[in-house]
C-alpha cells in the first residue's frame, strides 16, 4: 500500500511563484542602492570589456557610423541615406559624433555599457518590488551575466538591440507602477530604437487590463506611445519614415529562400543562448513542474520577445538579446521558492558561462574586420577626400574606415538585391530590391558616378554577374585595376588618364 504524500511535498506543490506584491512595497532605501549600484556598474564594465578590443564588431555598427557621418554633413535620414530601421539609434550615433568626433566608436561603446547597466538596474528594481531585496540583487546580477551569452559579434556590438533593452525594461517598470504615460513613451522609444522593441506593448497592455483600466489610463498610455513616434516621423519625413520602418520590408521579411540556412542559424543561436542561461533555465523548468506562476506579464514579455525574434525569419544572434531581460526575471521568480543554495548555484553557473563568453570575445580573431580594413586602406590610397566610392558588399564599415563618402544612399548591396539577412537562395537579385531602389540608384550614378567601385561580393549571390544594371555600368565606364583578397577594385576610365 502506497504511503500518503508527505505534508512538505504537498506544501511545495501548492506554492506559487509570487506575482507583484500588493501587500508589500519596500520602502526607499538609499543604502540598498548604494551597495548594489557599484556592484552592477563593475559587472557591466567587465561584461562589456571585449567590446573595446576592436574598432567595431559587426556591419550594423559600421552602418550606423556611416549614417551618422552623412547626417553630420547635412544629410537627411530616409532621403540622403536609408535603412530599414527607425531613427533613434542613428541619431544617438550622430549626437555622439557631434560631441566627441567621428573617428572612434569609443563613446558609443561607453553608452552601450550604460545601457546595459540601466537595464540591470530597472530589472533589479522590478524584482525587488515583487520579491524583496535579495531578488533585486539576483535579477540585476543574473541579467548582466547572461547579457554576453551570444557570439561576441552580436553581444558586444553597440547595436540597435542594446539600446532597445533599457527602453523595454523601462516600459515594464513604469507599467508595474501604473505610470501609463511614461510606460507608453518607453514603448515608443523601444520601437524607435528598433521596430521589434514595440513587442513589449503586449505585457504593458496586460498590466493595464489586469489593473482595471480607466479610460484616462488608456488615453495616457496611447498618448505616451503616439507622441514620440509622430514626432520622429515629422522630424524625418512621414512617408519615408513609414516606408522604411514598416511597409518597405516585405521581401526582407519573407521566409522564402535559404530556409535551411536561416533555420540552422536560428537553432545554433538558440543553443548558444541556452548555454549562456544554463544557470537560469533549470530552476525555471523545475518550478514549472511543481508550481504555477502568477507572473503572467513576465511570460507575455518573453512570448512577445520570442515573436520579435521570429519576425522576419532571419534569426541573427543579436535578435536574441531581446529575450534576456524577461529570462532574467523569470529565473529570479523561480529561485524565490527554491532553497537558497539553488540561487547561489544559478549565479555561479551563470558566472562560469559568462567567463567563457568573455574569453571568446577577448581571444577570437576578426577576419572580416581585417579584410574591411585592408580594403579601406586600398580605397584611401587610390582616392582623394572629395571622391565618392561605391563598396558593393555587405560591410558598410569600409566607408567609415576609409573616411570616404558613399556614392549612393544605399550603403549595402542588400537593399538593392535582398541579400540582406544572408539569404543566398532564389529571392536574391534586382527584382527583389526595395521598391524604387534601382531607379534612385541609377539616378545617383548618373549625377555622381563613383570614382572607385569595389566589388566585394567574392562569389556570393549578389555578384555583379547576377546584377545586370551594375554589370552594364561597370562594363561601360570602369576597368578593374586591383584585386584585394578576392575583392575587385574598379576605377573610372575617364579618371585614369589624368
Amino acid at each position: 500500500m502506497l504511503a500518503a504524500p508527505s505534508t512538505s511535498l504537498r506544501s511545495v506543490r501548492d506554492l506559487r511563484v509570487p506575482g507583484p506584491r500588493k501587500e508589500y512595497v519596500p520602502e526607499p532605501s538609499a543604502a540598498y542602492w548604494v551597495r548594489l549600484l557599484p556592484l552592477l556598474a563593475a559587472l557591466a564594465c567587465v561584461t562589456r570589456l571585449p567590446s573595446f578590443r576592436w574598432p567595431l564588431w559587426n556591419p550594423d555598427e559600421g552602418y550606423l557610423a556611416v549614417q551618422a557621418r552623412i547626417l553630420a554633413d547635412g544629410g537627411e535620414l530616409y532621403e540622403t541615406v536609408v535603412d530599414r530601421k527607425p531613427p533613434l539609434v542613428p541619431w544617438l550615433y550622430a549626437g555622439a559624433f557631434a560631441l566627441f568626433g567621428d573617428s572612434s566608436l569609443l563613446p558609443l561603446k561607453v553608452l552601450a555599457v550604460a545601457a546595459q547597466l540601466l537595464t540591470a538596474v530597472l530589472l533589479a528594481s522590478l524584482a525587488r518590488r515583487r520579491w524583496g531585496d535579495g531578488a533585486g540583487r539576483t535579477a540585476g546580477v543574473l541579467y548582466l551575466l547572461i547579457s554576453v551569452g551570444l557570439n561576441p559579434e552580436d553581444a558586444q556590438a553597440a547595436s540597435f538591440e542594446v539600446f532597445t533593452l533599457p527602453c523595454t525594461a523601462a516600459a515594464m517598470w513604469c507599467a508595474d507602477r501604473r505610470r501609463w504615460g511614461a510606460a507608453g513613451a518607453a514603448v515608443a522609444c523601444a520601437f524607435l530604437a528598433k521596430q521589434t522593441g514595440g513587442a513589449v506593448l503586449l505585457p504593458v497592455l496586460w498590466l493595464l487590463w489586469r489593473g482595471g483600466p480607466s479610460r484616462r489610463d488608456a488615453l495616457r498610455l496611447a498618448a505616451g506611445l503616439c507622441a514620440p513616434v509622430l514626432a520622429a516621423a515629422a522630424q524625418t519625413t512621414p512617408s519615408g519614415f513609414l516606408f522604411w520602418t514598416v511597409t518597405g520590408s516585405g521581401a526582407y521579411a519573407s521566409f522564402t529562400g535559404s530556409e535551411l540556412h536561416v533555420l540552422a542559424r536560428g537553432l545554433v543561436n538558440a543553443a548558444v543562448l541556452a548555454a549562456a542561461c544554463a544557470g537560469i533555465l533549470p530552476p525555471v523548468v523545475r518550478v514549472l513542474r511543481i508550481a504555477r506562476t502568477g507572473a503572467a506579464e513576465l511570460w507575455l514579455w518573453l512570448a512577445s520577445s520570442v515573436a520579435a525574434v521570429l519576425l522576419g525569419f532571419h534569426f541573427f544572434g543579436h535578435y536574441y538579446l531581446q529575450l534576456m531581460p524577461p529570462l532574467a526575471l523569470l529565473g529570479t521568480a523561480a529561485l524565490q521558492i527554491l532553497p537558497r543554495d539553488r540561487t547561489i548555484r544559478a549565479v555561479v553557473t551563470s558566472g562560469c558561462a559568462c567567463a567563457l563568453f568573455l574569453a571568446w570575445g577577448l581571444l577570437a580573431p576578426r577576419p572580416e574586420l581585417a579584410h574591411a580594413t585592408r580594403l579601406a586602406e586600398t580605397v584611401r590610397a587610390h582616392t582623394g577626400p572629395q571622391d565618392r566610392v561605391l563598396l558593393w558588399g555587405i560591410h558598410p564599415e569600409g566607408y567609415w574606415l576609409a573616411d570616404r563618402t558613399p556614392a549612393s544612399r544605399f550603403l549595402t548591396a542588400g537593399l538593392l538585391t535582398n541579400y540582406s539577412g544572408g539569404r543566398n537562395g532564389p529571392q536574391v537579385g534586382e527584382k527583389y530590391a526595395v521598391r524604387g531602389a534601382w531607379p534612385a540608384f541609377r539616378e545617383e550614378w548618373r549625377a555622381h558616378p563613383p570614382t572607385l567601385v569595389v566589388d566585394d561580393s567574392r562569389g556570393k549571390a549578389y555578384a555583379p554577374a547576377r546584377v545586370p544594371s551594375l554589370r552594364r555600368a561597370l562594363a561601360v565606364g570602369y576597368e578593374p585595376v586591383l584585386w584585394v583578397e578576392g575583392a575587385v577594385v574598379y576605377e573610372r576610365v575617364d579618371r585614369r588618364g589624368r
